[in-house]
């Protein structure tokens, strides 16, 4: 079982971290078809390999959830923790309805990009290194961790430097410069979302990255 960081940021960017041990159940749920209850439920009976962090944070093995899929869907491809073949985006959002909303465009949209949502930049620390996202979207102001934290800790994440990085937040410009500033690889984009620009955005990366069907 793994040592216990002392903190998510020592994690991530620590020398001997493998982004092929472990993932949470958020993303543990979307590579086995889940609900994230399902899965917390199977953690319980044991049937998934998990531990937890000092916060309650179940992590899960992603060799054991090789081997459930193996077990219960071989018609499935084992989990790759690192897909490469089409775009893959990560959207950080604590509200809800602007979850939905992300969804709604990008299934409207019918792109060839895998897009995955969490709910907090907590969650997006534990699981970031695994997921490789080409793309992190991201809100700010979020309750615990928040998204300037999490783009101080990524940052020194040598795994993530080709990551581009949209900032898509209610805090001006100069709120966000007097703390710090962005990632320069990043851009940043004052809320509502203007979703005809997210859609270009978008398409240029898909172009960029010849990841297109």
């Amino acid at each position: 079982m793994p040592r216990e960081p002392q903190t998510f940021e020592s994690a991530i960017t620590a020398n001997d971290f493998s982004s092929d041990d472990y993932c949470g159940t958020t993303y543990a749920a979307k590579l086995l078809g889940l609900s994230v209850a399902t899965v917390q439920a199977l953690v319980e009976k044991g049937e998934i390999e998990a531990w937890k962090t000092l916060g309650g944070h179940r992590r899960l093995s992603l060799r054991a959830i090789n081997a459930y899929l193996q077990k219960h869907s071989p018609q499935l491809a084992p989990a790759d923790p690192d897909p490469r073949s089409r775009l893959s985006v990560l959207v950080v959002e604590d509200d809800e309805d602007a979850r939905e909303l992300y969804k709604a465009h990008f299934e409207e949209w019918d792109m060839a990009v895998d897009c995955s949502f969490l709910p907090s930049a907590l969650e997006a620390l534990m699981d970031i290194a695994t997921m490789r996202p080409d793309l992190l979207i991201t809100d700010l102001n979020m309750p615990g961790v928040d998204g300037m934290e999490m783009l101080r800790a990524l940052k020194r994440n040598q795994q993530l430097v080709a990551m581009q990085i949209l900032v898509i937040s209610g805090l001006p410009r100069q709120a966000v410069a007097e703390r710090g500033g962005l990632p320069p690889n990043s851009h940043h984009l004052e809320k509502p979302i203007n979703f005809d620009w997210l859609h270009g955005y978008v398409t240029a990366l898909l172009v960029a990255n010849r990841k297109w069907r």
